[in-house]
């Protein structure tokens, strides 16, 4: 990529993040933008068809990378608690991006989208779960249960809350283990 494209769109990026860091996105103009970031509102418009639109970028990018982070995010069926322990150290390495980005009417967008990547890459190991709802459903409460719980107590020791995260999760994979190996009929069979 041309250097200077390289240069615009990072001034692009952190004239956005310093002014998102103050406010809400619906507050954000181009104009305000353009100015922070010294260049043109066309030179924006040639990359981003709005605020919106960038604002997506960067957040997707940022669940990217959180995603990315995990060597194995499969192990959600195979080792649950390794699982939860690759997620919550993806979201603490991107902790403050999270925080500006998904404040304000954007913070329930992040769980969401995590739990549709994770969601994706898991049907590509484990296709044969995509319609189970006992399967999904762990899957959901492990993302958002888990989120929740570590950005309410983001502010305790980062050590503990990791290890009481991952022995909840570790719980409940073993409880959904049980209930698979169990041999009396499974409740969402009855």
């Amino acid at each position: 990529m041309d250097l200077r494209i390289t240069k615009t769109k990072k001034a692009i990026v952190n004239a956005f993040l310093s002014l998102r860091a103050k406010r809400p996105l619906e507050k954000i103009t181009v104009k305000e933008l353009c100015e922070i970031a010294m260049i043109n509102k066309s030179t924006f418009y040639s990359h981003y068809a709005d605020i919106y639109e960038l604002s997506d970028f960067l957040e997707n990018e940022v669940v990217l990378s959180v995603i990315q982070s995990m060597d194995h995010p499969e192990y959600i069926w195979e080792n649950a608690g390794e699982f939860a322990r690759q997620l919550f150290l993806g979201y603490l390495s991107q902790d403050r991006l999270i925080q500006i980005l998904f404040s304000d009417s954007r913070s329930s967008l992040f769980v969401s989208k995590i739990e549709q990547s994770v969601k994706e890459m898991v049907a590509e190991k484990y296709p044969q779960y995509c319609l189970d709802p006992v399967q999904n459903m762990v899957l959901t409460y492990t993302i958002y249960g888990g989120y929740y719980a570590y950005i309410k107590s983001r502010n305790y020791d980062q050590e503990q809350i990791l290890s009481v995260l991952v022995s909840l999760t570790q719980n409940a994979g073993e409880w959904l283990t049980s209930l698979r190996n169990a041999s009396s009929p499974k409740p969402w069979e009855a």
